[in-house]
């Protein structure tokens, strides 16, 4: 409270030097006379010198005055250029958004909802970063960044998740990957498992974990694992024969319908994955972040 009687008086002392007259001030601040005089009298008593000589034609700056008001009116010049910068942020929808997610679900699940709200919100400042799920999480948790589109974890029940749907993985590879199996004698998913290079994602990455489970529960047991750190990757190693990969089948559609890359049959179905963004319900840092999620939120039920 003292702080803010302190300020006050500073604003009272300020608008009375600017302008050279109490009446004026006292108009231009919508205070009485008499209030204005006893800001500036508690201010002197405060600091412990005159600060405004007074004079029939008004008042003028003692010489302490006046070094005090070359402090003040920077002060307040500051503070007009805050509240300037504030109002244009306001105005024109400025700010900036930090979203975290994985490079493979940045290219084919992020820029579909970025290039909506780009356009309707073209001054808004995006800083993305590629993160697995995990790290997203790590980093929403230390609030260095606003968003993460992740796959979802039930256990941290900390964040809001917004959910757009589910994520297929299948095994697969070239056709002329798996003829050089079975020139081996290797036909059974069993032996597959066994023989063949089996490209998964890192142990850092959250799909492993959820692939491993599946795997285990099928009693496959790969031999040769090449862990890769981004599906990329895994969708290019395929391509070139370089075994079988686990990919998100959304995102070899083309391949696989045009047969450059052949689903491996499994025992059972891989149990999908839920994905959607993550994010901090209580501590929405600016107008920019809830402008984000107001627009996920039109745009998923928009789907």
């Amino acid at each position: 409270m003292e702080s803010y009687n302190t300020l006050t008086q500073y604003k009272v002392f300020h608008t009375v030097a600017v302008l050279g007259n109490i009446s004026k001030a006292a108009e231009k601040l919508y205070i009485s006379q008499p209030a204005i005089s006893k800001s500036l009298k508690q201010l002197e008593e405060t600091l412990g010198v005159r600060l405004f000589n007074r004079n029939s034609r008004g008042v003028s700056l003692t010489e302490e005055g006046s070094l005090l008001f070359k402090h003040i009116h920077s002060a307040f010049e500051e503070i007009s250029k805050g509240e300037d910068t504030l109002r244009r942020i306001t105005s024109l929808g400025l700010g900036t958004l930090r979203i975290s997610a994985s490079s493979t679900l940045c290219k084919y699940i992020l820029l579909p909802y970025l290039k909506g709200f780009i356009r309707e919100n073209p001054h808004i400042k995006i800083n993305i970063e590629c993160h697995s799920t995990t790290r997203s999480l790590e980093l929403l948790e230390a609030g260095q960044t606003d968003v993460g589109l992740v796959g979802h974890i039930p256990f941290h029940h900390k964040f809001t998740f917004l959910s757009i749907g589910y994520v297929n993985y299948i095994f697969t590879a070239t056709d002329s990957y798996l003829c050089n199996l079975r020139t081996r004698g290797i036909q059974t998913v069993g032996e597959i498992f066994e023989n063949a290079n089996i490209m998964l994602p890192d142990q850092e990455n959250i799909s492993r974990l959820h692939v491993d489970n599946f795997l285990a529960s099928m009693g496959l047991k790969p031999q040769n694992i090449l862990e890769v750190n981004n599906m990329e990757l895994l969708i290019d190693f395929a391509r070139i024969d370089l075994g079988v990969a686990c990919i998100i089948s959304d995102f070899i559609r083309e391949d696989l319908q045009k047969q450059r890359l052949m689903e491996i049959p499994l025992p059972a179905v891989i149990p999908p994955r839920e994905i959607g963004f993550a994010y901090d319900e209580t501590s929405i840092s600016s107008a920019a972040v809830n402008k984000f999620i107001q627009y996920l939120k039109k745009y998923t039920k928009s789907l």
